[in-house]
This record gives C-alpha cells, sequence and structure tokens, in this order.
C-alpha cells in the first residue's frame, strides 16, 4: 500500500471511530508524539494526550479522546495532505466538545506520519493546546 492510501485509510477509521480498527494500522512499536507543554495544562484533564509507542498505545489513545469528548458533537476538516515518499503531512482543524465543562472548542492542527511496510511508525500531532487545555479547564 502506498503511504497516500494508508494516510487516507487512517484518517478514514478515525472518522469511523473504532479504536481497534485504526491501531490496525499502526505498527507494533512506533514514535508517537504530541505537541504539549509538559509541564503545564494539568494531564489529569486531559489524559490521552501524552507520548506512546505501541500499537495498544494507540488503541488507548482513540478510545480516551473518546471518553473526554461529547460524541456528535465533534467534526475535523482536513484541508491537505501532503505526501514525500514515506512521509506525510495533514494540515486541518478539529472541532470538539469537551464532556467534562461541554465547553466546544476548535484546534489547527498539523499531523506528521510515516508510514512503512504498510504501517505507520511515526505519528507527531502539533495542535492549539493552548484552546484544547481551556476547554478543559475548570470553571
Amino acid at each position: 500500500m502506498t503511504t497516500r492510501h494508508v494516510v487516507e485509510e487512517l484518517l478514514h477509521r478515525i472518522g469511523e471511530g473504532d479504536p481497534e480498527r485504526i491501531a490496525e494500522l499502526y505498527a507494533e512499536r512506533g514514535d508517537w508524539k504530541l505537541n504539549w507543554p509538559e509541564t503545564e495544562h494539568g494531564r489529569t484533564a486531559t489524559p490521552w494526550i501524552r507520548h506512546r509507542s505501541t500499537r495498544a498505545d494507540a488503541a488507548a489513545h482513540y478510545r480516551e479522546l473518546a471518553e473526554h469528548h461529547i460524541p456528535g458533537l465533534a467534526a475535523t476538516k482536513i484541508e491537505h495532505i501532503l505526501i514525500d515518499r514515506c512521509d506525510a503531512v495533514v494540515l486541518g482543524e478539529i472541532r470538539q466538545t469537551a464532556r467534562a465543562t461541554e465547553r466546544a472548542y476548535r484546534a489547527r492542527f498539523a499531523l506528521h506520519l510515516t508510514v512503512e511496510d504498510g504501517l505507520v511508525t511515526r505519528h507527531h500531532v502539533y495542535e492549539d493546546s493552548l484552546a484544547v487545555a481551556q476547554a478543559f479547564a475548570a470553571p
């Protein structure tokens, strides 16, 4: 499978929301990082935002993400998918509503993926962490 095919399938599965099916597209071991301040914005409100390294971690990420947001009040707009051999960059905007506070937020993102042998081996997310933190902050 080409990088584009794997990335498009990953985005499709993320849209469907089945963590186990999403995780099938990740390598057993990978490099997963999120651009998030390590010491700021209390991790207890956003436990899904942390570094990961395994396929099981990927499934857990998507389960935790769903647990902390209100279903049906989410949307993702993909603006561009840029491919360079085994690397891809996905640019867009997410819209979510925090379950704990019922606050809606929008966050721009860039997702850097690397695909090797038909599986994602790198998943680096750069997003508007302040928008997410403010949506989950205690009133």
